[in-house]
């Protein structure tokens, strides 16, 4: 159970103390001190049913019974073994699918995922040694402690049991090979998240073709608080790799990683160091770093001398790490020589275990191209019974109308803003510079098939998981009703976008994707339908809440064409709707639209506290909360944690829709939003900048992360010397890349292997108020994912989270005082064309039942100085203060 107060350290007295496991060979009872209160992550359910029908399904009968590799096989080596079949162990990571990604492509087939509690020990015998499923074994990285049960799992006995098994342990998996080997788990000098370091190696066959030592071109990204302590390692486990120094280095300083990591996957040549010549059984001569390392140097992998076991303690899935792919290649040909020179030996069982044989080839490339069937709580099974309705779709287009009549806000208010804009939406482009979005979406109560869905989660406790609740949806006509879902809204929604069609001739010739469909916002609190155990805190407004669209607007703001659009069943017709919009659309007169920052002049804020709201957490508490965070972080719980306030104010006279045009004035923003929810009594007016996740219609996904934020500057020297501080701040960039590692590996579960890729990776991009750094992250979605899995796969967007993502958002709920509501969740739509577009609620103003809330935070990572992530925090609630204070100097310059 959660507790309020979570004072823990490590699980165990102390970090430092010798391993209770040292020279045991069986441990199934045993017992490590852990005083951690976390609940598990995940659920225990029937997942563990469809994990073995795929075994079955995908490991063929030959597969499973393949015959020894034949003389003629083996002579040719490695070369000819078509596939590698890996169980990948999740220690409730984020980077986990990473790893997946690049094993799917060097395997040949997709690794079989399991998290370290889903087997017994029994369980996993009878795949590895029973139905010999496996070739080797991947244990990731994961928060916490190899010391704990809690963190490890099944890890431990794995790595003491399957001695004849190639193993390779990735951060936390490289730990608990020390672990239980008797070497010391230890606090690092310093924690290192999201850094760079220069690696060393001896030169070893997990390190073939890749260079060493200082300016050799190999850098790595580290992600760890613990390390193991060289000094302690027993006989049995050998140094690979180390440090060349203490000092961890930028992505910045180090940008060429990317690029040299790039060129050893194409095949290309590299410039490396000689290297040692290797032994027949997979090692290389070991020199003087047996018994310890050199001054300054932390221990960065290890090997056991007659295991096939290898650690290490950085992260090669990184997109930053120089030849991560290569030494993954490397562990799958140490795995494939292993099992041929084994298949040659005239011992046919050892101590009672039959030797087993690499089957390489017994399953083709394209029946398991891209089938991760073990993308869990996510990817819901075949929906057959939903009845399709085929929808028709009619447009017409106006040609550079919007430049006409006064521009996209003329349009919305002419169209939509009388009677206080009840039940509108509008996905508003209002920022399109540098190829951000440029389509605005519009719309109000519309035709037959216009409902409003609105959606609260069952009462949540903190010891048991809850995701169903309290569906209301009203149609057209104000017919109401409510039911209950057992499953949830991302299930239900899942359903109804399944429960409709449309001929794509319909919407061919269109330059934007929406054709009709769900508009509305997904709350942060739904992330117990993505595989969060719990909401701490219950939310006030509702947890989603969405109009269906059919009728609607779309204006591209780059060269201001209009598009009138109708959705409608095959027997009603649209055209009366079609004719009155046109018609009062070329009856518009273009006007001038206020320009709140000329009337009035901008303030200087120090906090929004000074203009009436209260906030959840005083100065004094929040920076206390960043102190805690970074004693979570010093202890291996997280890599990062984005820390969030509210702060809030009573409104006697307040006219929302004012409100946002103010907003959109002071900060335009490439995924602002407005949205009324008249029967809820809740407006959201969003200014966000950043893209969460959107699929377009060529099954592309694409994220655009942000992270790293600082102020404009008073003179175009100062902004531009604050914008060069922001592009080589090394906490920013740090931060930036643990969540474009934490996104990609969202992608990672539901693209096809090999496709997830970083465009753009840690650009600067400024906006009225800030720079921000943001990163593009882009994969192609997998066929037998729905554009609601893929958002269950990454919600809520890892930049209002943290990681690893589970253990952070279970942290952030101990430490944060009130829900989040709809902020740090997402706005956009779910068209019927299976395409979607959702943003971060970031810079957003909520308007609900006379109050007006604002929630800002920060990444905590580190190198973070508390009273700095206060600033920030501070920092970003500016603009939607300052449009609250120009909607009052308004109404006050106009009584």
């Amino acid at each position: 159970m959660l507790v309020d107060k979570m004072s823990f350290s490590l699980c165990s007295s102390s970090v430092e103390t010798p391993n209770p496991f040292f020279g045991r060979l069986h441990f199934a009872n045993m017992n490590v001190p852990c005083s951690r209160p976390f609940s598990r992550l995940g659920k225990k359910d029937d997942v563990q049913i469809m994990w073995k029908a795929a075994l079955s399904n995908h490991l063929t009968c030959e597969h499973l019974q393949g015959s020894v590799v034949g003389k003629k096989q083996l002579g040719e080596g490695h070369q000819k073994v078509e596939h590698v079949r890996t169980l990948l162990i999740d220690n409730y990571d984020s980077y986990t699918y990473n790893i997946y990604q690049e094993l799917c492509v060097i395997n040949g087939v997709p690794p079989f995922v399991v998290r370290n509690d889903d087997w017994t020990w029994k369980e996993a015998y009878y795949y590895l040694y029973e139905e010999r499923a496996f070739d080797n074994i991947v244990i990731s990285p994961g928060p916490g402690s190899p010391t704990c049960l809690a963190d490890i799992g099944l890890c431990l006995q794995l790595l003491l049991e399957c001695w004849d098994i190639p193993i390779l342990g990735v951060c936390l998996g490289h730990q608990a090979l020390g672990y239980v080997h008797g070497a010391q788990i230890v606090h690092a000098s310093e924690p290192v998240h999201g850094r760079l370091s220069e690696i060393e190696h001896n030169s070893c066959r997990l390190f073939n073709n890749i260079p060493s030592g200082k300016n050799s071109g190999f850098k790595v990204v580290r992600y760890h608080s613990l390390v193991i302590d060289g000094n302690s390692l027993p006989k049995e486990l050998v140094p690979i790799a180390w440090t060349t120094s203490n000092d961890a280095l930028t992505f910045f300083e180090t940008s060429s990683s990317i690029s040299d990591a790039y060129r050893i996957e194409a095949g290309r040549p590299i410039n490396h160091h000689s290297m040692s010549t290797y032994l027949k059984d997979g090692s290389s001569s070991i020199s003087d770093h047996v018994n310890g390392l050199h001054d300054g140097t932390v221990l960065m992998g290890i090997m056991h001398s007659a295991r096939p076991h290898y650690g290490l303690q950085f992260h090669p899935e990184s997109v930053a790490t120089s030849y991560g792919r290569q030494m993954f290649k490397n562990f799958r040909d140490i795995t494939v020589d292993y099992w041929l020179r084994l298949a040659t030996s005239s011992t046919k069982h050892r101590h009672g275990r039959p030797l087993r044989s690499l089957r390489g080839g017994s399953v083709a490339n394209n029946e398991n191209k891209g089938c991760n069937y073990l993308v869990r709580n996510m990817v819901n099974t075949p929906i057959t019974s939903i009845d399709v309705r085929n929808l028709k779709l009619k447009w017409r287009k106006l040609d550079c109308l919007a430049s006409q009549v006064g521009g996209t806000r003329n349009i919305f208010c002419e169209m939509y803003g009388e009677c206080k804009a009840e039940d509108t939406f509008w996905l508003d482009s209002s920022s399109v510079e540098k190829g951000r979005a440029h389509f605005s979406i519009m719309g109000g109560r519309g035709g037959s098939l216009w409902k409003r869905l609105s959606f609260r989660l069952s009462d949540q406790s903190d010891v048991k998981l809850q995701s169903g609740g309290l569906l209301f949806v009203e149609d057209v006509q104000g017919f109401a009703t409510s039911l209950y879902l057992k499953d949830g809204f991302l299930d239900f929604l899942n359903k109804e976008l399944h429960s409709f069609c449309c001929n794509k001739k319909d919407y061919d010739g269109l330059p934007f994707d929406f054709c009709g469909g769900y508009i509305g916002y997904i709350g942060y609190n739904l992330k117990v339908e993505t595989g969060a155990a719990f909401n701490r805190h219950k939310s006030s407004s509702p947890d989603a809440c969405f109009f269906f669209a059919d009728n609607f607007i779309v204006i591209d703001d780059h060269c201001g064409d209009v598009y009138i659009m109708s959705l409608y069943d095959n027997d009603r017709s649209p055209l009366t709707w079609l004719e009155d919009a046109e018609q009062r659309l070329l009856n518009l007169k273009a006007s001038a639209a206020k320009n709140v920052q000329d009337k009035y002049p901008q303030s200087v804020l120090s906090s929004p506290f000074q203009v009436g709201f209260v906030p959840e957490k005083s100065r004094a508490q929040y920076i206390e909360d960043v102190e805690k965070c970074l004693q979570y972080i010093k202890d291996g719980e997280s890599y990062e944690l984005c820390l969030t306030t509210q702060m809030r104010r009573k409104f006697e006279t307040l006219d929302p829709l004012n409100l946002y045009l103010s907003l959109r004035e002071r900060n335009p923003a490439p995924y602002a939003a407005w949205l009324n929810f008249a029967e809820e009594n809740l407006c959201v007016c969003c200014s966000s900048p950043e893209r969460f996740l959107r699929l377009d219609r060529n099954g592309i996904l694409e994220a655009k992360p942000i992270k790293g934020t600082i102020s404009r500057g008073s003179s175009p020297e100062n902004d531009e010397h604050l914008k060069a501080r922001l592009q080589y701040s090394e906490k920013d960039r740090a931060e930036n890349l643990m969540i474009v590692d934490l996104l990609r590996n969202d992608l990672g579960r539901v693209c096809e292997p090999g496709s997830v890729h970083v465009p753009h990776l840690m650009e600067v991009e400024t906006y009225a108020t800030v720079h921000t750094m943001v990163s593009t992250i882009r994969g192609k979605r997998r066929p037998d994912v729905s554009p609601v899995d893929c958002v269950r796969a990454a919600f809520p967007g890892g930049s209002m989270t943290g990681a690893p993502k589970l253990r952070s958002m279970e942290i952030l709920d101990s430490l944060e005082s009130c829900s989040r509501g709809i902020y740090s969740g997402s706005i956009g739509y779910f068209s019927i064309n299976s395409t979607f577009d959702l943003n971060i609620v970031i810079r957003t103003i909520v308007v609900h039942e006379g109050k007006a809330s604002i929630g800002a935070g920060g990444a905590v990572v580190a190198l973070s100085k508390p009273e700095d992530e206060y600033d920030e925090m501070i920092l970003k609630t500016q603009a939607p203060v300052r449009a609250i204070l120009d909607c009052e100097a308004e109404r006050l310059y106009d009584m």
